[in-house]
């Protein structure tokens, strides 16, 4: 990065950020997290993403 850029990003004050909203897919469409209930909101946090590995059968 170039020191604008850094500067820009330290010079925010907590007021001046807004919140980053977070979307998922859910049965074929996509919905913000922030309106899930509490059940689904833990579902999805308790979620484990994993890195799939090519395969050697090719």
């Amino acid at each position: 990065m170039n020191q604008m850029t850094d500067h820009a990003v330290d010079s925010l004050q907590d007021e001046e950020r807004q919140p980053c909203e977070i979307w998922t897919r859910v049965m074929g469409y996509h919905r913000p997290v922030s309106s899930f209930n509490t059940g689904k909101k833990g579902e999805f946090y308790e979620r484990v993403y994993f890195a799939e590995e090519a395969s050697l059968a090719a």
